[in-house]
């Protein structure tokens, strides 16, 4: 299965909207199929971005919360006009999409709005 970065984005922001409370519980993401949803899902606990649990042989998983580091790569891609413009950036450059790549270029548009903020 191929990655898709748009639906990584979309899995931690569907961890990020769940309650806070100490329990796991079941997402989905709305127009994905639930096996590519807990692809993606693996891929986020793989970065160590979100905390989840996975039954052994199958697609079924729950998540209990972000990390620290998923809510700071969370934070730096929330916004949809910085998300597309930092793929953009990354794909003509780099021709294809990574995490850390994405974060530079996250991290980075975000420093220079600050800056300019600082400069007025």
């Amino acid at each position: 299965m191929k990655r898709d970065m748009d639906l990584f984005r979309k899995v931690l922001l569907a961890v990020e909207a769940i309650p806070s409370v100490p329990h796991w519980v079941a997402i989905t993401v709305d127009g994905y199929p639930q096996d590519e949803v807990a692809y993606h899902a693996r891929l986020a606990l793989d970065a160590e971005l979100i905390e989840a649990k996975f039954l052994p042989g199958t697609n079924d998983f729950i998540v209990k919360r972000l990390t620290f580091a998923g809510h700071e790569f969370l934070d730096i891609a929330r916004d949809d006009t910085r998300w597309q413009s930092a793929k953009e950036k990354v794909m003509s450059t780099a021709g294809t999409l990574t995490v850390e790549a994405l974060k530079t270029v996250l991290t980075f548009m975000v420093q220079a709005a600050v800056k300019a903020t600082l400069a007025s």
